[in-house]
C-alpha cells in the first residue's frame, strides 16, 4: 500500500487537473463529462489503480464497473489489469448492465415470486419469454430491480461488497438501468464515478449536463468535472482537433500555447478513384509495417458501408499479403473469451511457436478453484492433447484448409477443457444457447478465412486483434485508440446529417501519431449489392480544411 498523497498515475502518464482530481478523489462521487479522446477508459483505469493500491478500497471489498457493450467491458478490465497488476485486478468486476443484472438473478433468483418467478435452469431467449423456464435479454435489467427493491438481504450484500463503483458511458443508461444503480447505491457510503460524452457532443465539455447525467449528479450530490483535452495524441494532431473544438464549443478549446510542437503527422490525400486510394493506402501500410509499426496499431475508418467502400482496399491488402479483419463482419466476436480460447487453441497447434497464445490458453482453461494436485492432473492433460493435435495437423493427409477437418479437433479440445469451465468465462454462457452460439460464430468466421487463401496462420490473422490491420466504422471506434489511423472516404457522400461533425471527430481523435484523411472523385459501384450509391464524389472541403495548419503536404508515393 502507499500513501494517497504518494500516489502519481501509472506510466507516467499526465493527466488535465480534473481528471486527476476525478481519479484520486476520497469524499465525493463524481460525474466526468468528456467527449471523444478525452480518455474515459484511461481515466478510469487510473482511479482503479489509486483505489487498491492506496487502500481507499479496503480488502476485501471490491470495485463494481458496469458498461454498455461487451467489448467496453473487456476492454476497461484488461485495462485495469494492466495498469495494476493481475492482483488488484483480481478485485475489480467489469459488468455490462444485462451480465450485471444476470448476475444478481443468478444469486438471489428464489427472490423472484409470482409470474416473474424462474428455474435454477432458466434460459434466456432473444424475444420469447415462457413462465418460469425462459426470459429475454429486456427481461434481465426488471427482475434484477425486483430483486434489489424487494429483498434487504441482496441489497444488503451487494453494499457491503461493493465500496466503489465505475459507470461507463453513462449518457446512455435507460430509467430501468439508472434506477437498478440507484436502488443498489444511493444513500450507501459507496463512491460512485459515472463518466459519458452528454448527447455524444463537444458540450458536453463545458460541463453541461442533461438528462441521465444531471439526474445522477443531483440524486448523488456528485460533483461535475469536465474534461478538456486528448493527451494521447500528437501536437499536430491536438491541433486540428482543438480546431474542430474551436467551432463547436470556443469555451471548451485549448490555449495555443498548450499544443505547441512539431510532432505528429497529418496528411491529405485525394485520387482520381477508390483503385488508386487502395494502391497508395495499403503503400503507406506497407511501410509502416516494415517499420517495426504492430498490426494492431493501424486502423482504417469508414463512416458506414465499411464492406462495401473497403472492396478494392480488402482486395489489395489480400494481393499483398497483409492481414485484414473487417469488423462489420466479424461484429463482437473477437470480444468473446469462448472464441478467443479457440483461436488460441488454433496458435498453439497450428502456428510458429507463439507464447503468449498458449500462456492465454493455460490461463483460461486451468481449474483455478481445483486442489493442487488435480491442477496438476489437469495440466499434464491439456499438454498432451495439445501436443496430439499439433501432430495431428502438422500430418501431410489433414486438410489445413478446410474448416471440417478443424471441427472435430476443435471439439475434443473444448470437450477436455469441459462445459462448465467454458461457461465460467462469461455469465452469458450460462444459461441457454449463447455458448454455443459463440462457438458456431467461431467455426463459421474460422471458415470464412480459411476459404481466402487455406492458410490457418494467415486466417487467424485476420480474426486476431494482435495480428492485423483493422478495418471498422466510426461507431465501432469508439473508446479505441491506434498509432496511424486513415480515415476513408472523407466525402460528402459518406459524411452528411446532424451527426457527422461530431463522428467525424470521433474518427480523428483515434489517432495517436499520424492521421491520413482521403477522398476520391470516383468510386465505382461495389461488386455486393447496396441500396444508396454515388459513383461520383465529392471532397468534403469543410473537415479537411481543419488540417490546413498542419498537413504534411508531400506526396509520400
Amino acid at each position: 500500500m502507499i500513501r494517497a498523497e504518494d500516489w502519481r498515475p501509472v506510466d507516467d502518464l499526465t493527466l488535465e487537473p480534473n481528471a486527476l482530481t476525478a481519479a484520486t478523489t476520497t469524499d465525493l462521487s463524481v460525474v466526468v463529462a468528456a467527449g471523444p479522446g478525452a480518455g474515459k477508459t484511461e481515466l478510469l483505469a487510473q482511479r482503479a489503480d489509486f483505489l487498491l493500491r492506496t487502500g481507499e478500497c479496503p480488502y476485501p471489498r471490491r470495485i463494481l464497473a458496469i458498461s454498455f457493450k461487451v467489448d467496453a467491458a473487456r476492454n476497461l478490465r484488461e485495462r485495469v489489469r494492466k495498469r495494476s497488476g493481475a492482483q488488484h485486478a483480481a478485485r475489480f468486476d467489469s459488468f455490462t448492465f444485462h451480465a450485471f443484472a444476470k448476475h444478481l438473478i443468478d444469486n438471489y433468483r428464489p427472490a423472484l415470486t409470482g409470474q416473474n418467478e424462474l428455474q435454477p435452469d432458466y434460459r434466456i431467449d432473444a424475444g420469447t419469454r415462457v413462465h418460469g423456464v425462459q426470459i429475454t435479454f429486456d427481461d434481465l435489467v426488471p427482475l434484477a430491480l425486483e430483486i434489489l427493491e424487494n429483498n434487504s438481504y441482496a441489497r444488503g450484500a451487494l453494499r457491503q461488497t461493493y465500496s466503489h463503483v465505475f459507470l461507463d458511458e453513462f449518457q446512455d443508461a435507460t430509467r430501468n438501468q439508472y434506477q437498478l444503480v440507484r436502488t443498489a447505491f444511493l444513500g450507501t457510503n459507496a463512491k460512485l464515478t459515472a463518466v459519458g460524452d452528454v448527447k455524444q457532443r463537444i458540450m458536453a465539455w463545458a460541463g453541461a449536463l442533461d438528462g441521465i447525467m444531471k439526474r445522477f449528479s443531483e440524486d448523488f450530490g456528485a460533483a461535475s468535472l469536465p474534461l478538456y483535452q486528448n493527451f494521447r495524441a500528437a501536437p499536430r494532431l491536438r491541433r486540428m482537433q482543438n480546431r474542430m473544438i474551436a467551432d463547436m464549443d470556443p469555451a471548451a478549446a485549448s490555449p495555443d500555447e498548450d499544443l505547441l510542437g512539431d510532432e505528429g503527422v497529418i496528411r491529405v490525400l485525394h485520387f482520381d478513384s477508390q483503385i488508386e486510394e487502395a494502391a497508395a493506402v495499403v503503400d503507406l501500410i506497407d511501410g509502416w509495417l516494415d517499420n517495426g509499426v504492430p498490426p494492431s496499431e493501424i486502423a482504417v475508418l469508414v463512416r458506414q458501408q465499411s464492406k462495401q467502400v473497403t472492396e478494392a482496399l480488402a482486395e489489395e491488402l489480400h494481393d499483398r499479403g497483409i492481414a485484414y479483419r473487417n469488423e462489420q463482419e466479424s461484429q463482437d466476436l473477437a470480444a468473446e473469451p469462448a472464441a478467443a480460447m479457440i483461436f488460441n487453441f488454433m496458435w498453439v497447434v497450428a502456428g510458429e511457436r507463439n507464447p503468449e497464445a498458449y500462456a492465454e490458453l493455460v490461463r483460461v482453461a486451468s481449474r483455478a478453484s481445483a486442489s493442487e494436485e488435480a491442477a496438476r492432473q489437469f495440466d499434464s492433460q491439456l499438454k498432451r492433447v495439445l501436443r496430439g493435435a499439433r501432430a495431428r495437423v502438422q500430418m501431410p493427409s489433414f486438410a489445413r484448409e478446410d474448416v471440417a477437418a478443424w471441427r472435430p479437433v476443435i471439439t475434443e479440445f473444448l470437450d477436455v477443457v469441459t462445459r462448465p469451465v467454458i461457461n465460467a468465462l462469461s455469465p452469458a454462457y450460462q444459461q441457454g444457447t449463447r455458448l454455443d452460439e459463440v462457438i458456431e460464430g467461431a467455426m463459421e468466421a474460422l471458415g470464412r478465412e480459411l476459404a481466402v487463401d487455406g492458410s490457418p496462420v494467415e486466417a487467424l490473422k485476420r480474426l486476431s486483434e494482435l495480428d492485423a490491420v483493422r478495418i471498422l466504422t466510426i461507431h465501432k471506434c469508439k473508446g479505441l485508440e491506434f498509432e496511424k489511423v486513415i480515415v476513408l472516404g472523407v466525402e460528402e457522400e459518406l459524411f452528411w446529417g446532424d451527426a457527422a461533425t461530431s463522428e467525424f471527430f470521433v474518427a480523428i481523435s483515434r489517432a495517436k501519431e499520424e492521421l491520413v484523411m482521403t477522398s476520391v472523385d470516383f468510386r465505382a459501384r461495389p461488386s455486393t449489392p447496396v441500396k444508396y450509391w454515388r459513383e461520383n464524389r465529392s471532397t468534403h472541403a469543410e473537415f479537411l480544411a481543419y488540417a490546413d495548419d498542419d498537413r504534411r503536404d508531400e506526396q509520400p508515393f
